[in-house]
């Protein structure tokens, strides 16, 4: 009977990973190929990779409470891969939203940004990410030292104007962006001392 070391597991998990986290991108590009996105393919997409851009969010903000409940620190080895994927996926719909729904027409686009708050909130938020994603690696950490940690703080405002930007955008049922708020506010909540956790 086979048996696997402990890093060699570790070592194993971060592929895996990789390759789950690009089911969602496969998934799409398949249904887009195949015509298969429904009566608004642009309106899906868009919507499909700004969810999966939160739902990244969001694990990667979980990592720390679940380390602090469970004890397990092998999940933050991930952090830096699922973080960074988020940050793919909020590029995904930055990019449907400016080539395929605005055809890359930049007065249009503009003048959207400024009538609509909620894209004004998503693109601020993605300005946000963009620096984190810039500095996910061991160079930037060694040059900004501790001026790294308080830079990548910036991750909890981003994810806040992420979930504003969906309650925003919704038009009837708040039910799933206010679902996302609770999850949000729970995992901002853990990082405070009222959570005090026994490992």
């Amino acid at each position: 009977m086979l048996q696997f070391s402990r890093s060699t597991i570790k070592r194993a998990i971060k592929p895996v990973v990789f390759v789950l986290s690009l089911v969602p991108f496969s998934l799409l590009v398949y249904a887009a190929v195949t015509d298969s996105l429904g009566a608004n393919p642009v309106e899906a997409l868009t919507h499909q990779t700004g969810l999966w851009g939160l739902y990244f969010l969001l694990i990667t903000l979980s990592i720390t409470p679940l380390k602090k409940i469970t004890g397990m620190t092998w999940p933050v080895s991930l952090r830096r891969m699922l973080g960074l994927f988020a940050f793919f996926y909020a590029c995904l719909h930055l990019t449907v939203y400016f080539w395929l729904d605005q055809s890359l027409l930049w007065q249009d686009i503009i003048e959207d940004i400024v009538k609509r708050p909620y894209i004004t909130l998503g693109l601020s938020a993605w300005l946000l990410l963009l620096p984190l994603a810039l500095t996910s690696n061991q160079f930037s950490m060694r040059l900004l030292k501790k001026n790294w940690k308080r830079l990548h703080r910036l991750v909890y405002i981003a994810a806040l104007l992420v979930v504003v930007h969906f309650i925003w955008l919704v038009k009837a049922d708040y039910t799933e962006p206010l679902m996302y708020l609770g999850i949000l506010l729970f995992l901002l909540l853990t990082r405070t001392r009222i959570f005090k956790w026994s490992t």
